[in-house]
């Protein structure tokens, strides 16, 4: 195919190429892929300044994305693409197979950078582009320790992302730092933390949320927006438009009492001693799977409770005849129990992570897709079946929110609006989790890519001037 790059595209991969270490913030269909790979085949085949490049992406994008994306573009051809997955003897003959980009899923990071630990000053990659940057915005884990380490033997690091700072800004340390080695926002977590932020919520000693201080936000994106490219879908893209449902799904008298006496007694159950944050967090879980129907006890075994959700959902399938409905769920006994009722019902149903369910889904073969949000976030088109989501239980996770949202509502819908509805129970955490959590953390988010959004339009016309 001939690619044929929309100026926002040409932009992006300008922009790479003039800067070693980059961030492209575009939002979900707009061709990070395309414009890096652009890029890398420049540098690597005009401007002979990069040798090797190791691309680091969930799974399923390390697998299945850039291979296919360098067989489908014309202008991509001569570039040899090596996947390092698989088990340790596949990923050791991928290494060593002779090639331009290596692929590997994040979770082998560690186990690649240990191959070079004793001189890393061998370190063949000139070129690192980690997909999906936020995946890196834990400070205090293993691959991103890993990463740090090796970082000054690396000439190169991109960063893509749709979602830079799911949980607010305090995520953006750790991935600024393997891009510019802390001249932006700092060398150390704890001098960022303490110059941008304050603990607003502590339990015990710990320390379990920080506030933004005064005026903090606009200089951090003052420090990042001369690295940092962001975009958004709808500035570019005729995407369908995205209608949010929120179903009040009620308990009954006899429930309900049961619901407050378990989060009062859970809460008893810590009473006399300093609750720690894991406690804490323990206790919202439980509540949140009460919430969806049932709990697990100590031993693992689900306790169900009520099934007000599930008649929810069926009446919502109900009310899609024909259709296709995505279904995403938090825990695995709320898969088990829906799937259950709908086979009891005999509508078909499958999994995102059963790959022929995904083809059916897609040729519209199936009626209900099931799936975890974890498991259905980068990569994955989910487009071309349906455009009904149900949220049976919402997280906190606002990279995972959106990421799901994105698998149908994105270019390719054939339909107009994408419904995306979620099963609130009344007076329980579920309300209380999208309402003033999520809701909080993509206003933060969309703070920073309003920061440092690009308007195309202004930057062509000042070329042309």
């Amino acid at each position: 195919m001939i690619y044929k790059a929309y100026p926002y595209q040409n932009y992006s991969t300008k922009h790479l190429i003039e800067h070693d270490y980059a961030a492209l913030f575009l939002d979900m269909g707009l061709g990070k892929t395309v414009s890096t790979l652009t890029a890398i085949k420049k540098l690597m085949f005009e401007d002979l300044s990069v040798r090797k490049v190791l691309i680091i992406a969930p799974l399923f994008v390390a697998d299945t994305v850039w291979d296919k994306e360098v067989e489908k573009w014309e202008h991509l051809k001569g570039l040899e693409v090596s996947k390092v997955l698989g088990t340790a003897k596949r990923r050791l003959k991928a290494l060593r197979t002779e090639a331009h980009i290596y692929t590997i899923n994040k979770e082998n990071t560690v186990w690649l950078l240990g191959q070079y630990a004793k001189d890393f000053s061998n370190f063949p990659f000139d070129l690192v582009v980690i997909d999906e940057l936020s995946l890196f915005k834990n400070h205090n884990s293993k691959r991103f320790k890993a990463l740090k380490i090796v970082r000054p033997y690396i000439t190169r690091v991109w960063g893509l992302t749709g979602t830079p700072a799911p949980n607010g800004l305090i995520d953006l340390w750790a991935p600024m730092k393997l891009l510019d080695n802390g001249e932006r926002l700092g060398r150390f977590i704890g001098t960022f933390r303490h110059k941008y932020f304050y603990p607003e919520m502590t339990m015990g000693h710990t320390v379990v949320k920080y506030g933004l201080r005064s005026g903090a936000d606009v200089e951090i994106f003052d420090k990042l927006k001369d690295i940092c490219v962001s975009m958004d879908s709808t500035d570019y893209l005729e995407l369908p438009e995205k209608i949010y449902n929120e179903i009040d799904v009620v308990l009954d008298n006899k429930t309900m009492k049961r619901y407050n006496e378990f989060k009062r007694d859970k809460i008893m159950e810590m009473s006399g001693m300093e609750i720690t944050a894991l406690q804490a967090t323990t206790l919202i879980t439980k509540l949140l799977q009460f919430s969806n129907g049932a709990v697990y006890d100590v031993d693992r075994k689900v306790l169900e409770i009520h099934d007000e959700k599930i008649k929810a959902l069926l009446e919502i399938i109900e009310n899609n005849p024909g259709g296709q409905v995505l279904v995403l769920y938090s825990f695995i006994h709320d898969r088990d129990r829906v799937a259950k009722v709908l086979e009891d019902k005999g509508i078909p149903y499958g999994f995102v992570k059963e790959g022929s369910d995904v083809e059916k889904w897609n040729r519209k073969q199936m009626g209900v897709l099931l799936a975890h949000p974890a498991s259905c976030g980068h990569g994955l088109n989910l487009q071309e079946g349906g455009n009904i989501i149900v949220w049976f239980g919402v997280g906190f996770n606002l990279e995972l929110y959106q990421q799901a949202n994105a698998r149908l509502a994105r270019q390719g819908q054939e339909e107009k609006t994408v419904i995306i509805h979620h099963l609130l129970t009344r007076g329980t955490m579920d309300g209380h989790v999208l309402n003033h959590v999520l809701k909080r953390k993509e206003r933060c988010q969309q703070s920073l890519l309003d920061a440092t959004v690009v308007d195309i339009k202004r930057v062509l016309e000042a070329q042309d001037e």
